[in-house]
């Protein structure tokens, strides 16, 4: 699917998690790691967005010219399985086109670490994604960030809530810069271009 857009609309990076310090951790969080980063690259603090259930940093991403674009990174603050509402909220507040929305999650299918872009799509079960395709349609980018599947008998639910463990924390700031990475290369250089650096 090759979509175009306005190349002056804004975009709109929502990072998926769950707020508050007992989740700031848990592997269903690394949406929200990736926009903490982003925004201290670009020198902003999430602020909470008005009347929406989100926080959000105005910024710009890319070298000055014609790559550089408007950014809207936002941390929905309403739990993961209505991050729909806050997003589409702000989409409407900002007119940012459905195509220009990226959503950076964690996924249960691909190895830890691993990331794969992609425009459009099924939900593969996750709770953030179905609240956000239920309010807007599939029609958005996603990155998504490998988790691995949870060891032995353990439930998915629990897996995803629990903290990264010490052997992955190791690598996890090498993995979330690297996300970070792929967010700007897909809004400045296109998706085709970012999947053939980043989609390992």
């Amino acid at each position: 699917m090759h979509v175009t857009t306005d190349a002056s609309a804004p975009w709109l990076i929502a990072g998926l998690g769950n707020p508050g310090p007992e989740y700031a951790m848990n592997r269903h969080n690394v949406g929200f790691m990736v926009a903490d980063l982003l925004a201290q690259r670009i020198g902003g603090k999430f602020k909470r967005a008005g009347k929406a259930q989100a926080q959000v940093v105005e910024g710009r991403i890319g070298a000055p010219g014609p790559a550089n674009r408007r950014v809207l990174l936002v941390k929905p603050m309403s739990y993961m399985n209505v991050s729909g509402g806050p997003v589409t909220a702000l989409r409407d507040f900002y007119k940012v086109p459905t195509a220009n929305i990226v959503a950076v999650h964690d996924e249960l299918d691909i190895d830890y670490g691993t990331l794969r872009l992609k425009l459009g799509g099924g939900d593969n079960g996750h709770n953030g994604l179905k609240s956000m395709t239920k309010a807007m349609g599939p029609d958005y980018h996603r990155i998504r960030f490998g988790i691995g599947r949870p060891p032995g008998r353990m439930q998915v639910a629990d897996f995803v809530l629990k903290d990264f463990s010490s052997t992955e924390r190791k690598e996890l700031d090498y993995f979330v810069d690297r996300a970070a990475d792929s967010v700007e290369a897909l809004i400045t250089e296109g998706l085709e271009r970012a999947q053939s650096t980043y989609n390992s």
